[in-house]
């Protein structure tokens, strides 16, 4: 059933705590070098300011290890000025999180205004989940809104603890979160046939119980990235000197079983002597055994092409991880393809956060897709079909 959204509050004149995903990247000065998650939670901003009411905006950022200096860089400083500018209107930075200074801001605060407190990491009772940690965060605002897909996986306080200190009506989801839920619905729910899957990145492991889940629901799977030496390992093939899982062999043999023929891998590869794409010397390899000494790095051209008919001709496409080391140009064109692919094709076309969303970002293709993740792990998790405490504490919609 659809959840509560934010169309189902009244905010005239209250103050929303909105749990947003401003988990960005950023460069070594500091500034923020990719503002997406920030771009995707406007929306419902800019919903909230226009019924009236206020922002109290709750995020982390980074992994602070509880050393002020080392954590002086995931600061929410820079964050804040870079929504000032995409938003329009000035936003406040309180230095703390449930403190004096978050206190005084807060209660200061007038419809139409913006505060952003500090990251929410900084306090041990956000990861420990703490209640009391959580009333002091909730007493700051009347209502809560969930934002945060990229997070909605983890049960830390200002997910779980903090929306269940406000009453059900007042609980409810932003529309990224919405979005999110329903392109998922859509996925696991009845997608439209033919539905192909196309999973790469590193490591199996990594995307066992997704693949299980999604055997049971696609017709195709299509395997790239350094995952492909694993399974090929697994079938007896030589990968060279290509990564590999060797603790993953009999996973990978029972997911190939299991598969019944829809799991397809590479039949050519993009070979390198080196990873480093200034001593690499490519070569373009065919088959399922790689020569001693050689590294897959990508996908081969006759298996982008393969792979690319495939999602042409597909009705919902689901796509997490890249085919290759796509962050250095030598080794990108397989990632490109599918990329490609996946703008042009006419299908439900859903790509995974993380590497995924970066990769289709950096080719300019994000707005050509159906819909880009905001959530890696997030999403991972949610493909797998497991529920999330984030989205059980909001009420579904009367």
């Amino acid at each position: 059933m659809a959840k509560q959204t934010i169309k189902d509050l009244d905010f005239h004149g209250k103050k929303a705590l909105v749990r947003v995903d401003f988990n960005v990247p950023l460069t070594k000065d500091g500034d923020v070098s990719d503002d997406r998650r920030i771009r995707a939670a406007l929306p419902t901003l800019n919903h909230i300011l226009e019924q009236g009411g206020a922002l109290i905006l709750v995020s982390h950022l980074g992994r602070p290890s509880g050393d002020p200096t080392a954590d002086a860089p995931f600061t929410m400083d820079k964050v804040a000025a870079r929504l000032q500018e995409l938003i329009g209107r000035p936003v406040q930075k309180a230095d703390d999180t449930v403190g004096p200074d978050a206190q005084a801001k807060c209660s200061a605060l007038k419809p139409g205004e913006i505060v952003v407190l500090e990251n929410v990491r900084f306090n041990t009772g956000e990861k420990k989940g703490d209640p009391e940690f959580a009333r002091a965060l909730a007493s700051l605002a009347d209502c809560y809104v969930n934002d945060a897909f990229g997070t909605c996986h983890r049960n830390e306080a200002s997910m779980v603890a903090v929306p269940e200190q406000f009453p059900p009506d007042r609980r409810a989801i932003g529309f990224l979160v919405e979005k999110e839920l329903t392109i998922l619905d859509q996925l696991l729910g009845k997608p439209k046939p033919p539905m192909v899957a196309v999973m790469g990145g590193a490591k199996v492991s990594d995307k066992i119980g997704v693949i299980e889940n999604l055997l049971k629901k696609v017709d195709t799977l299509l395997i790239g990235g350094a995952m492909t030496y694993t399974f090929l390992k697994a079938q007896g093939h030589e990968i060279g000197k290509s990564r590999c899982e060797d603790d993953r062999l009999d996973v990978a043999r029972r997911l190939l079983d299991l598969g019944g023929g829809k799991i397809k891998l590479p039949e050519d590869h993009l070979v390198t002597t080196s990873i480093d794409p200034k001593e690499a010397k490519t070569s373009v390899v065919e088959g399922s055994d790689l020569p001693e000494g050689q590294i897959g790095i990508d996908i081969g051209p006759k298996t982008a092409a393969a792979y690319a008919e495939i999602i042409k001709n597909a009705g919902t496409v689901v796509w997490n991880g890249p085919m290759g080391k796509f962050e250095d140009e030598p080794f990108r064109a397989g990632t490109l393809k599918v990329a490609e692919a996946m703008a042009s094709s006419p299908a439900v076309t859903a790509v995974g956060g993380g590497e995924t969303a970066e990769a289709v970002e950096q080719f300019g293709l994000a707005d050509k897709v159906s819909h880009v993740s905001t959530g890696g792990g997030a999403f991972l998790e949610a493909l797998e079909g497991k529920a999330f405490k984030s989205l059980d504490v909001i009420p579904d919609r009367s």
